[in-house]
């Protein structure tokens, strides 16, 4: 393991995502031939201002980086002490995705093979339960003299290393580092390096075919993990497999957490109608029952997407992909509970229906029940298919994680409107004069959503 050129590496930021957020610090330790030979931190000013709760944790404060270089100003030096050595980090596609992004933005590509300290310790480990940079230097007895800074986390991952070094014998070392930054397997279609950028957290992942055609469209909470099962050896099933002949290229945008990537995800399968992708289909078809309990005696109506208005979802009853299932879900409860089909509007003309005739109907169209009765009967039979109401008094903002710095995701009514990531994004959301059209998908996502404990989920009120 430490006879290769490496560099221990650790970067401070301005927040958690590399696409938005800035590096405030970087420290290094480059190691040849199993030795130090040399070591090199800086702080850097980011151009943005840093989050209290930030400053708190690192130290580093606006002052100290006021007068630091720019990224852009110390690009091309990092970029020489990095070339040619494996990029050893803790968490290390957090560092790698802000060190490709910072040398994107000079107008440098770096790309490097990665060692991720905490899957070794995992490999190495197994038993253990924690593996964060705490819990491994408690754990082997080594001194971080400045926790949360650059070069001093950098320094004890060299330590950590030696470490290792000397508990287990160089073959099982080697065995788990190989496994561990060896390059991924990229389907024949793609360029040299299409993969290098994908990042480990939460978003959507499309696969582009020839002529920009898109083949699949999928959401996970580790893209990085999830775009390459597709392209794993043993391949699933026979989608991968064609999809493996056919992608020419891969993209994804990346969220705050999994309520953004379901939500991303139906909303462009929708838009984009991908190849490969047996969910989450247009709808254009949705439809549910209206039904309003002061006035049992009339038949539910049924009503399409663009009709509903969401304000009234106590009335709403059913959720349908198609008129055709909206018939036989009323059908199926008037059989079940003894409704008259004549007055459930779904047969025409005076006298017995045909339930009544099969003995399935109490009587309400031959005056054996009264439409009152026949009313509440109905309501009751409903009730298993009632829409949950909206639980805010209006628009509201999601941030996932409860973190300042994380986009907005603007919601009205059971409708996804947006994601704002910033006060000007969100201005425009809120000037928009267009109904935003009910979605199914959405729905099911959002009462998942809200019915379960999001301890870290900040939900904020908003005008309009």
């Amino acid at each position: 393991m430490l006879d290769q050129p490496l560099v221990f590496l650790d970067v401070e930021t301005t927040g958690a995502h590399p696409a938005y957020d800035r590096i405030t610090e970087v420290g290094l330790v480059e190691v040849e031939s199993g030795r130090v030979a040399a070591e090199w931190s800086t702080l850097l000013n980011p151009g943005v201002s840093i989050p209290p709760a930030i400053q708190s944790l690192t130290g580093i404060t606006n002052e100290m980086v006021a007068l630091a270089p720019s990224f852009g100003e110390i690009a091309r030096e990092l970029h020489r002490r990095l070339e040619g050595r494996i990029l050893v980090a803790h968490n290390a596609r957090f560092d790698y995705g802000f060190l490709r992004n910072e040398f994107r933005r000079a107008g440098l590509n770096y790309a490097s093979r990665v060692l991720c300290t905490v899957k070794l310790s995992r490999k190495l480990y197994p038993h253990e339960a924690r593996h964060n940079l705490d819990a491994l230097t408690a754990r082997h007895g080594i001194a971080c003299e400045q926790r949360h800074r650059a070069l001093g986390d950098a320094r004890a991952l060299w330590l950590l290393a030696n470490r290792w070094q000397h508990e287990f014998e160089p073959d099982v070392i080697a065995a788990a580092v190989n496994r561990l930054v060896k390059a991924p397997t990229v389907p024949a279609g793609l360029p040299e390096g299409a993969l290098e950028d994908v990042p480990e957290g939460p978003g959507v992942y499309l696969f582009y075919g020839e002529n920009d055609v898109v083949l699949y469209v999928g959401k996970s909470v580790n893209l990085r993990a999830r775009v390459m099962s597709h392209f794993s050896s043993d391949y699933r099933d026979g989608r991968d497999m064609k999809i493996v002949q056919q992608v020419r290229r891969v993209d994804w945008i990346e969220t705050s957490g999994e309520l953004g990537a379901l939500i991303e995800e139906a909303r462009l399968v929708k838009q984009l109608a991908p190849v490969h992708n047996r969910r989450l289909r247009r709808t254009n078809e949705l439809c549910a029952w209206q039904w309003q309990a002061q006035t049992p005696d009339a038949p539910p109506q049924l009503l399409s997407a663009r009709d509903l208005d969401c304000s009234r979802f106590a009335e709403l009853h059913g959720l349908f992909r198609s008129r055709r299932a909206a018939l036989e879900a009323l059908r199926a409860l008037a059989s079940e509970h003894g409704l008259c089909l004549i007055l459930l509007g779904l047969e025409k003309g005076r006298g017995p229906c045909f339930g009544h005739q099969i003995r399935r109907c109490r009587g309400a169209c031959v005056g054996k029940e009264s439409p009152a009765v026949h009313g509440l009967r109905l309501g009751q039979a409903l009730s298993r298919l009632k829409m949950r109401p909206w639980p805010f008094t209006g628009r509201v903002g999601i941030r996932e994680s409860g973190n300042p710095a994380d986009p907005l995701i603007v919601l009205d009514r059971w409708c996804y409107l947006g994601t704002a990531r910033s006060e000007t994004d969100l201005q425009e959301l809120s000037a928009r004069d267009t109904q935003p059209v009910f979605d199914l998908d959405t729905y099911r996502i959002l009462t998942r959503f809200f019915s379960s404990a999001h301890r870290h989920c900040l939900v904020i009120p908003l005008p309009g």
